[in-house]
């Protein structure tokens, strides 16, 4: 497991000047996706010695169809950048999609985005930059295709990245989601995520490695500074929820009025949206919860919940960890990491009195919960690097039955809790993905959630 700080602190190498976001300007709104294609991103701009990879195939029976949406929530400044008076977002929009072939298929990254990451490099330098096409990777989701309607209004599933990290990291899992009849809308929070490419082509990158360094390593700057992060990725999932709302009511929530594709608009179920996020984006998930009577269950995929520099310190635990929840949620976390070890997580899981669970990835690491699992160790076969690199970014599970099992247990929790199907792969170890150990189980005062989901499901 690795906190805000930790996330935070695989990037001070790089000078402030290079990562300090520029204020946000006006700029021609043209499609992403489109900019995208104008821009090669589906890999004619790769060069000669770079990685290109690919990403597993959804396991659904639906076809996916994707939208990125604009956002801006003129209600707050934003956060990081003073000059500019209103919050700016970009989300991506995954659904189950009819006729998709005809469609595109989406880039994971786009051009912006993928040379912000590569410059960026949250893989601790263990990468070399310049040698990955993150820009040539296509997700299984098709451009702007229909929404396969018919089955009543669809469960939200919302995302949240780590620190430093773009919505797309969680491409695999929100892909394998909508497959399965999931509405699933990433986050990418602006100027703390790696680089946000907004329509028009315009980049803002991060600025918390700059923003860490002015702490100086100074405690209680550190703790601050970890207080802001959290509160603009809830406020974030918040402005995303409201955008939730827009869609399931029929309105276009985008800042650019760009169309909609056909049958989204009216597809979302208000009332049944669950969260999850890897490492902030889970402590995000968590603590948005304890916030907002909107999320209904969330996962936290090895993200702690303090405000401390190490994820083993008691002391100065999030609200909903000192809280509790009464909502289901579950733990989901890197070797070694459980309620029994990680303070915060402790005191969640006594101060709460409903479902949850808490499973542990054998010979996992904080990055086995991103596509990382499944990239890294393509990175190292194509450019010869040790076998270190991959133990040392996503651990010694096999990466297919690692990203096999994550997507069983995610797609089982929010199965039971968002669709009212309780199936058996909650209640206890399974011999078909021993990959997770069950490191704790409570049922709290029910086993099952809502009914009346109709979506295609497992």
């Amino acid at each position: 497991m690795a906190n805000l700080c930790a996330a935070a602190l695989t990037v001070t190498a790089l000078t402030a000047t290079a990562l300090t976001a520029s204020p946000a300007t006006a700029a021609p709104r043209t499609g992403a996706a489109g900019a995208a294609r104008a821009a090669g991103a589906a890999g004619s701009s790769a060069t000669a010695g770079q990685a290109h990879l690919t990403l597993p195939r959804p396991t659904g029976p639906d076809q996916v169809g994707t939208v990125d949406l604009h956002l801006v929530d003129r209600s707050r400044k934003d956060p990081w950048a003073p000059s500019v008076p209103y919050r700016e977002l970009m989300v991506s929009v995954r659904y189950p999609a009819l006729d998709a072939d005809r469609y595109p298929r989406a880039p994971q990254m786009l051009p912006g985005a993928a040379a912000g990451f590569d410059a960026l490099n949250n893989f601790g330098g263990k990468i070399p930059r310049g040698k990955v096409d993150w820009a040539g990777t296509l997700s299984y989701a098709h451009e702007g295709a229909p929404v396969a309607r018919g089955r009543g209004r669809l469960p939200v599933v919302l995302y949240s990245p780590g620190v430093g990290d773009p919505r797309t990291l969680g491409t695999t899992l929100s892909d394998e989601l909508a497959s399965h009849g999931y509405v699933v809308v990433t986050i990418d929070h602006t100027y703390d995520a790696s680089a946000v490419e907004f329509p028009g082509g315009r980049v803002e990158k991060s600025v918390l490695p700059a923003a860490l360094a002015a702490t100086g390593g100074d405690p209680a700057k550190v703790t601050a500074l970890l207080r802001e992060v959290l509160d603009a990725r809830v406020a974030d999932t918040r402005s995303v929820l409201d955008a939730v709302d827009a869609l399931a009511a029929g309105h276009d929530p985008d800042a650019d009025g760009r169309k909609l594709p056909r049958g989204l608009a009216g597809a979302l179920d208000p009332h049944r949206i669950g969260m999850f996020g890897q490492s902030a984006g889970g402590m995000a998930a968590l603590e948005t919860m304890h916030e907002d009577p909107r999320l209904s269950a969330g996962v936290d995929m090895d993200g702690v919940l303090a405000y401390e520099q190490g994820d083993h310190t008691p002391g100065n635990p999030f609200p909903v960890a000192r809280s509790g929840l009464g909502k289901p949620f579950m733990l989901m976390g890197e070797e070694g990491d459980d309620h029994t070890t990680v303070p915060s997580w402790g005191l969640l899981w006594e101060h709460s009195g409903g479902w949850r669970r808490d499973l542990t990835l054998l010979g996992g690491q904080h990055a086995s919960f991103t596509d990382a699992e499944s990239m890294v160790p393509q990175v190292a076969r194509q450019l010869g690097l040790p076998p270190s690199t991959v133990t040392g970014l996503v651990g010694t599970a096999d990466p297919a039955r690692a990203v096999a099992a994550q997507e069983a247990y995610l797609g089982a929790f929010f199965d039971r809790w968002l669709r009212g199907r309780p199936g058996t792969l909650l209640d206890g170890p399974s011999l078909r993905y021993p990959q997770f150990r069950f490191a704790g189980a409570a049922d709290g005062a029910g086993s099952s959630g809502p009914s009346g989901g109709t979506g295609g499901g497992r």
